[in-house]
């Protein structure tokens, strides 16, 4: 079965013994395990969780069935997670939806998947699955998803601070939920006490760094400057520096995308408000990043984020990493 956008929570807050394969696939990877998880909780706090992987499943396609059918050592909940989940899965995904008894459900995150392949068609056309497309949702999706996460933890979003959410994130869920989550501890909210959020709070939990040193450093990286690109310490951590960056790539892809469609380049900086100091620079780094080095970059970014938000230590090496990368990508543009 394939879920309309309005049925998905449902499905998986309330997960039934008649689905036995939840698959998650198109390139919001954030997205879809955003949604594995919920899948979880759904099926209970402290359920265990089996993980695989599609080249696991490639090699061994009776496993998933097999660990579907699996009771757990205690009798808990349990259930499977697969990532990386690919076309090598058909034949896996074949045996569980043909299997005699299936009682722990799978949640399979296929990011490189089509909704023309013929694992989605596979999954469409049974009773006992059910598929989700993921796409990484634009502003105005992101800014309604940001209030829909904030009301689950107690919060009413206020003034503009959908839309700021929205962008400092670059419609990441997984980076997304981690900001109404500080929110909602910032202002102890939760569903039985909610409160308002404003842009004040907004910006009280955000990091922060010296504004002109940090977008110093934003400006080397875009300009190809690696050189003063690199980062000798982070006072404030990596999180505003990535975000600053994050910012501005988008607001380079905006503005390239509307030049590959026949625009000016000076047409498109009086469209945006470019400020007048930043205009030289802006039009240099328009001809320096095309649209696929942006999506690139972005995409970096938001992986060096993410490692910085799981508190894995990996944050500011992944970032100074990435500065570096990042301006060697803009040099070799010229």
């Amino acid at each position: 079965m394939k879920l309309r956008p309005e049925q998905v929570a449902a499905k998986l807050d309330r997960p039934g013994p008649d689905i036995r394969l939840y698959l998650f696939h198109g390139p919001d990877t954030a997205g879809a395990l955003a949604l594995a998880a919920r899948l979880a909780k759904g099926v209970g706090e402290g359920a265990e969780r089996v993980d695989m992987d599609g080249a696991m499943l490639k090699g061994r396609p009776g496993l998933l069935a097999d660990e579907s059918a699996s009771m757990s050592l205690f009798g808990d909940a349990r259930f499977i997670r697969v990532t990386g989940m690919g076309e090598e899965s058909v034949e896996a995904v074949t045996l569980l939806l043909a299997a005699e008894r299936a009682g722990n459900p799978v949640a399979a995150i296929a990011p490189t998947i089509k909704g023309t392949s013929k694992l989605v068609k596979l999954v469409t056309a049974s009773l006992n699955a059910v598929a989700v497309a993921c796409y990484v949702p634009d502003a105005a999706q992101a800014a309604k998803l940001a209030v829909a996460m904030a009301r689950d933890h107690g919060l009413r979003l206020l003034g503009d601070v959908p839309d700021r959410l929205a962008a400092v994130t670059a419609g990441d869920r997984a980076v997304l939920a981690s900001e109404i989550e500080k929110l909602a501890l910032y202002l102890d909210a939760s569903p039985e006490r909610p409160r308002d959020a404003d842009g004040e709070a907004f910006d009280a939990i955000g990091a922060s760094i010296a504004d002109a040193e940090m977008n110093g450093i934003v400006s080397a990286m875009i300009a190809g400057d690696a050189a003063a690109a690199a980062l000798p310490e982070m006072p404030g951590g990596p999180i505003p520096l990535l975000r600053g960056v994050a910012r501005r790539l988008l607001s380079l892809a905006e503005m390239r995308a509307e030049i590959d469609d026949g625009e000016s380049v000076d047409r498109v900086m009086e469209r945006h408000r470019v400020f007048f100091k930043e205009q030289a620079a802006t039009a240099q780094a328009l001809r320096r990043w095309d649209a696929p080095r942006l999506a690139r970059a972005l995409e970096r970014v938001r992986d060096a984020e993410r490692a910085a938000l799981s508190g894995s230590g990996l944050g500011e090496v992944m970032t100074a990493a990435e500065a570096i990368a990042i301006a060697r990508a803009a040099a070799r543009g010229r």
